[in-house]
């Protein structure tokens, strides 16, 4: 057996990560605290927790809270879950009681377009921009300008608020501010402008004109749930509860897409995130869920960094997008991927993330003319052939609002019966990839590839859903799996990135169960005789290196050494620095495999042997058990 491929292998390097991800040694910390709060404790000031509930104790949770004189800010429902205001003291005495599956920092969302650290080419710093006569957004997606693109579809954009701006004022549904405590009904409003920015690019509907302006489906109605405020800033229990809402008034305003423009830094693995977990609702109720990747991709120096996708982005079920730069052109030939756009794996649980790229960089949108935004960066203006006034923006929050006006073309294409993961299959599958100095860029920072709209709307175009034998596909006629852009023809990627593994073949050609709705992404399936499994893409071949440089991704609590080599041999640079935690220099020279174990360095306090005492770690003179995923 291959030694990189054993059970007990994978077990260690599961271990391996969840004892480093941690970010604090199992013995000092906290298995029911995330994180952040495990550093915020340390202050000794109060902080926001989401209390989260086991299941069925909620009520005594509830009953806990109030005997304490505990005053809850916010019900989490769908989760289970209390957003409340904790001194450290209290963090044991509720996170670690009998009714509680622990607790995460109730932790401030931003969009996906402000400034990130280290980014050179974010909103802060754009050059003299001029808007092209033709839409060149359109025609880099295979799309032609149509009025009624996404006619019947709605989308809820849980941002800043949207602007009642003339190419959006009379698609707007109806509008809820969560940023008071409650969930309050009001008139359409955007105090920062980047909820009115995205949803332009979904669907604003400008004059001839201005067709260059004009949004993917400009014929979408939306459904505006504001949780950011003037500054940017929002809750992360606010954000949920957003997502609570659209999932009880799916039906009341016909809500098809959530498109989540915004994230914070991924404090805990997915399964405990609150943010993650109320995605995976939404998704497992039928709405597809959008969410940007995040725009940590380099360092202040220019470093590029790997696992800087923040949350929601790292939910399974989402359809997580990075950002391109399609150069202002339609031809895919000059794109790049955008330097700041985050790359994964996902921090705790090593997915591949994003699952593809679209176009983000320098994009022209619906201005809120009183905002934030537009009073800060006059230099982003620009002005359209009838005078109206645009905003320019950059970040995977753009690509995220273009993805999901896509979608809304394609829900429209189906009927508005496309499934959460039939749509981002569709997406991956079609998707063209991107190279850079002739060779094809890593998965972890462009997933598939770049979407392809054109691709996945002659796939779906030719699904017959009523072909239900296996034996049989449910296409009408064959599809040739590549996709004509400008002048050029692009072979599509061919393959569906399933958690950290590239499956290979035509399953998006049959009818099989996992494109129903009662199948999350994150799930087991047996994918039946049309599929071949490709290599694993976080710990196979596919990926040869990653080099980090010395960059910090997020803050003081995560530091990389030199390199990362992910393949056959796993080298963590000279050093590993997370939080506190300071590991001896490795010598990564003599690290090789043996059997089923993993021996690092020559000398015995510097040894890291996985496996030789059954479920234990033996780290220099030190034993600690395997604690599983994410440590716990």
């Amino acid at each position: 057996m291959n030694s990189s491929s054993s059970p007990r292998f994978l077990i260690a390097l599961t271990a391996l990560l969840a004892f480093a991800g941690s970010g604090i040694a199992s013995a000092q910390s906290s298995d029911r605290l995330d994180h952040a709060l495990r550093e915020g404790k340390k202050s000794g000031k109060a902080q926001r927790v989401i209390l989260k509930a086991k299941p069925g104790y909620e009520a005594w949770a509830r009953q806990m809270l109030a005997s304490k004189g505990k005053k809850i800010d916010a019900e989490l429902p769908s989760i289970g879950a209390f957003a409340i205001e904790m001194s450290a003291g209290e963090l044991a005495m509720f996170c670690e009681s009998s009714s509680s599956n622990g607790c995460s920092e109730d932790t401030v969302v931003t969009p996906s377009a402000a400034p990130a650290r280290g980014a050179r080419a974010t909103t802060t710093a754009m050059p003299t921009y001029t808007t092209p006569a033709i839409n060149t957004l359109l025609g880099t997606l295979g799309l032609t300008p149509n009025p009624l693109a996404g006619l019947g579809v709605t989308v809820a954009v849980i941002d800043s608020g949207i602007h009642p701006a003339s190419g959006l004022s009379h698609r707007i549904k109806a509008f809820y501010d969560f940023t008071t405590g409650g969930i309050v009904k009001a008139h359409a409003s955007d105090a920062y402008g980047h909820g009115t920015h995205v949803a332009g690019l979904i669907g604003g509907k400008q004059h001839h004109s201005d067709v260059a302006f004009q949004g993917i489906a400009p014929s979408v109605e939306f459904v505006g749930l504001k949780v950011l405020d003037g500054n940017g800033a929002g809750k992360t229990s606010d954000v949920i509860r957003a997502i609570e809402f659209a999932i009880a008034m799916k039906r009341t305003f016909g809500i098809d897409i959530i498109n989540l423009s915004l994230g914070h830094p991924i404090y805990e693995p997915a399964a405990d995130d609150p943010l993650v977990q109320a995605v995976e609702k939404a998704v497992k109720a039928g709405i597809i869920v959008v969410a940007s990747a995040g725009n940590h991709g380099v360092d202040a120096n220019g470093n590029v960094g790997f696992g800087g996708i923040t949350s929601p982005g790292n939910a399974p079920s989402a359809i997580t997008v990075g950002t391109s730069d399609h150069k202002n052109t339609v031809t895919r030939g000059d794109d790049t991927i955008a330097p700041y756009s985050s790359n994964g794996p996902t921090w705790y649980d090593g997915v591949v993330k994003p699952d593809f790229i679209a176009p983000g960089h320098k994009l022209s949108s619906e201005a809120a003319p009183r905002s934030s935004l537009f009073k800060t960066y006059p230099t982003l203006h620009t002005k359209g052939p009838s005078g109206k006034e645009f905003l320019r923006l950059s970040g995977t929050s753009m690509s995220a609002a273009v993805v999901t006006g896509v979608l809304a073309v394609l829900e429209q294409a189906t009927g508005r019966v496309l499934s959460p993961n039939l749509a981002k299959g569709v997406l991956q599958f079609t998707a063209i990839s991107s190279t850079e100095n002739g060779l094809s860029v890593n998965p972890l920072r462009q997933g598939t590839g770049q979407i392809n709209a054109k691709g996945a709307l002659r796939v779906l175009n030719h699904v017959n859903a009523t072909v239900t034998d296996l034996d049989h596909t449910w296409l009408q006629s064959p599809v040739v799996k590549t996709t004509a852009i400008g002048a050029e023809t692009y072979a599509w990627a061919g393959n569906i990135v399933w958690g950290d593994n590239i499956v290979w073949g035509d399953s998006l050609f049959y009818n099989l169960p996992i494109w129903g709705l009662n199948i999350v992404w994150g799930d087991n399936i047996v994918w039946g005789d049309n599929i071949v499994w490709g290599d694993n893409i976080v710990w196979g071949d596919t990926v040869d290196n990653i080099v980090w440089g010395n960059n910090i991704v997020w803050g003081d609590n995560i530091v990389w050494g030199d390199n990362i080599v992910w393949g056959d041999n796993i080298v963590w640079g000279d050093n590993i620095v997370w939080g506190d935690n300071l590991l001896k220099p490795l010598d990564t020279t003599n690290a090789k495999f043996d059997g089923d174990n993993i021996v690092w360095g020559n000398l015995a306090d510097d040894n890291i042997v996985w496996g030789n005492s059954d479920d234990n770690i033996v780290w220099g003179n030190q034993v600690a058990p395997i604690v599983g995923k994410g440590g716990r």
